[in-house]
């Protein structure tokens, strides 16, 4: 469909809860073209995944995986996912702490805790049932993008702002981001 503008930190929106999909919005052709939309800008930024509210969409809608990121070299391919309405529920209390970037927060990388180990329950753009029991860089990159859905950004979960920085600087071994 199209490549959308991102919106950056900053922005009130990002800080919003976004609003439900609803029923009636599943397995329409406007949702789809949501999709599509998010598919091509994530594409053309490399990211790992996107929520809709990051291209002006107060939706709970995100995308993540399908392909291996540029941004995340070392990070394990994840299946391309489709989430609606998710619902997060960490298993175990073990968290694990990781660099994260995103791309509304351009050009930055922090180090997060995160549950090392998720299960996510939703539904994908046609109203069908998701609910997946996932670990690693998969659990990291669900818990990212849902947190755009709820008015979270990954620097208000870092607890040493000594790990949080530029990428040129902190990992000058990546590619840049814009």
């Amino acid at each position: 469909m199209a490549i959308k503008s991102i919106v950056k930190m900053g922005d009130p929106l990002l800080l919003q809860v976004a609003a439900p999909i609803q029923a009636d919005e599943f397995g329409s052709a406007a949702l789809q073209d949501l999709v599509n939309d998010l598919i091509d800008t994530m594409r053309e930024l490399n990211g790992a995944g996107i929520a809709a509210p990051q291209i002006g969409v107060s939706k709970q809608l995100t995308i993540f995986g399908g392909f291996k990121s540029p941004r995340y070299p070392e990070a394990e391919e994840i299946p391309f996912t489709v989430l609606c309405n998710p619902v997060l529920t960490p298993i175990g209390d073990e968290l694990v702490d990781d660099w994260e970037g995103c791309l509304s927060v351009p050009g930055m990388r922090g180090v997060v805790p995160r549950h090392l180990n998720l299960r996510y329950q939703g539904f994908d753009q046609f109203g069908q049932l998701i609910d997946r029991t996932v670990t690693g860089f998969h659990a990291r990159v669900a818990q990212h993008e849902c947190d755009h859905l709820f008015g979270m950004l990954y620097p208000m979960r870092i607890k040493d702002l000594r790990q949080f920085g530029f990428v040129d600087t902190l990992m000058p071994h990546l590619p840049a981001e814009d």
